[in-house]
């Protein structure tokens, strides 16, 4: 019975760690080219969060950068109402270059960031494993260094959340701001 219960617990754990995986990274990730400042270009999620604010979601500006210890610091300027509100938040590398974790104490959620493909230059696309005591969910965004991507990188983008098991409805491109900050 003992012995059951552990290669089942096994196999859990084995898909857990083939989720997370099955993700691709970036090769020969660069750090330092993914700092400075990024407009968020697409939006994809099965959370429920997602679900409820889908409809008031707009374009935000984010502004990476890399911190003394080799994390990546995370800061999103983004509208809400008639405000622009920021929020911080600290990306832990991994042994594995292109991959961070993040822990948000206010939603009591794990986050396993990918950065999937970027050219650094002009889009980035990455995907996020969100676990919390309620289950999980996938996150995938598009950045971009300006605010207007190709339709080609918006394709992909979409391709690549649908791979993920993302349906159409959970999928968007989302509209600009005025400043986005």
């Amino acid at each position: 019975m003992q012995a059951t219960v552990l290669g089942i617990l096994g196999l859990a754990l084995l898909g857990t760690l083939h989720a997370q995986d099955s993700i691709p990274v970036q090769a020969n990730f660069q750090q330092d080219k993914l700092t400075g400042r990024w407009y968020s270009i697409g939006l994809a999620s099965n959370s429920n969060w997602f679900k409820e604010k889908r409809h008031l979601m707009k374009m935000c500006t984010t502004i990476l950068s890399s911190t003394a210890d080799g994390n990546l610091e995370v800061t999103s300027t983004y509208p809400k109402g008639d405000q622009c509100v920021t929020r911080n938040s600290l990306y832990t590398k991994t042994e594995q270059p292109g991959r961070f974790t993040y822990t948000s104490a206010r939603w009591g959620s794990d986050h396993t960031i990918h950065v999937v493909e970027t050219n650094y230059e002009e889009y980035a696309l990455m995907a996020t494993q969100i676990s919390k005591s309620t289950g999980s969910s996938t996150m995938v965004l598009l950045y971009g260094r300006t605010k207007e991507l190709s339709p080609e990188r918006l394709e992909m983008f979409t391709q690549f959340s649908r791979e993920q098991g993302l349906t159409d409805d959970e999928i968007l491109i989302l509209p600009h701001t005025g400043d986005a900050g």
